[in-house]
């Protein structure tokens, strides 16, 4: 049996481009190149059946050492709380005054951009503080 070599991460949602832009701006990620024979995504997407333009889109790491994000559209809308969420990994080493801090200052970055905050899960006994948010469409993430 074969290990896994790379993870995708797919978010179903109504607007993929949108949602991928996003997510690149938060994370520090790029758009990749098109496929060849294309001078940009809105060319290749033009060239798809009507049903299918602006059906996905995609991230990745300009590193190559997270995982690629990719984003289709689907029919319905959210209705429920994720079963999978990412954490935004920003006050890692960080405890108490400092760590919510750094929690805080990205949360009114990302706020900015569209997300909404949720709420301030404060640390306990187990674990640390962090904040729930919800990504342009809705998807909720941490703040961790």
């Amino acid at each position: 049996m074969g290990s896994v070599k790379q993870v995708q991460i797919t978010f179903d949602c109504a607007e993929p481009e949108r949602v991928a832009r996003f997510w690149c701006d938060v994370l520090g990620y790029v758009v990749p190149p098109p496929p060849k024979g294309f001078a940009d995504w809105g060319e290749f997407d033009r060239s798809l059946p009507a049903d299918r333009q602006g059906a996905a889109f995609a991230c990745q790491d300009p590193t190559g050492a997270g995982p690629r994000l990719f984003f289709q559209r689907v029919p319905e809308g959210k209705v429920v709380k994720n079963r999978v969420h990412l954490d935004v990994r920003v006050g890692t080493g960080l405890v108490g005054e400092e760590r919510l801090a750094a929690l805080q200052a990205e949360c009114d970055r990302l706020v900015a951009l569209g997300a909404t905050r949720q709420r301030v899960l404060l640390a306990d006994e187990y674990n640390e503080s962090c904040i729930v948010m919800q990504d342009v469409e809705g998807n909720e993430f941490c703040l961790d």
